[in-house]
């Protein structure tokens, strides 16, 4: 058997993959919601046992801060659970981030071989203009058959081929 993965309807978007910081921060919430659960019962301890300790009452600031002592305990086994259960997901995300960062990364080298390539043609028929030109100047026939050399040249330049390149023309 191969060991590529099964092709998904989701290979060609981008964006289900490809997530901003609110949307990995959203489905971290939601693949592991037992952590905020802990830091919130975590945090009310705190304002109880402070709240507690304004008003003086001994019993209600040592019982908060035993319940302090519970939720911090019941966030850390969350979380030693939730890395255990979602260890595999997590080999899977930096691998296919692994793979978006090379295909970024190979895209981009391909665009600029592509520019270098606009850039060498475009050096070529400068040449190849220069060339015309000068030749017809040295037949004598004047600025006239020049100008009609250079007119009649190619394409655009490196702006046009860049701007074509940007349009995803080429």
């Amino acid at each position: 058997m191969s060991s590529a993965p099964l092709p998904s309807s989701f290979d060609g978007n981008t964006d289900f993959y490809e997530e901003n910081r609110w949307q990995k921060f959203s489905r971290r919430l939601k693949e592991e919601p037992l952590i905020p659960l802990g830091c919130a019962l975590t945090c009310y301890a705190l304002f109880g046992a402070s709240r507690s300790i304004r008003a003086g009452d001994h019993y209600t600031t040592n019982r908060m801060f035993r319940n302090r002592i519970y939720a911090q305990g019941f966030t850390l086994v969350a979380m030693v659970a939730g890395s255990m259960y979602y260890k595999t997901d997590r080999e899977k995300r930096k691998q296919f981030d692994g793979v978006v960062a090379e295909r970024k990364a190979k895209e981009k080298n391909e665009a600029w071989i592509r520019e270098l390539e606009a850039r060498d043609r475009e050096d070529k028929e400068w040449k190849v203009r220069r060339d015309a030109v000068r030749e017809a100047a040295k037949s004598g026939e004047g600025v006239g058959a020049a100008r009609g050399v250079v007119e009649t040249s190619g394409e655009g330049g490196i702006t046009d081929a860049v701007k074509d390149l940007a349009q995803g023309r080429k």
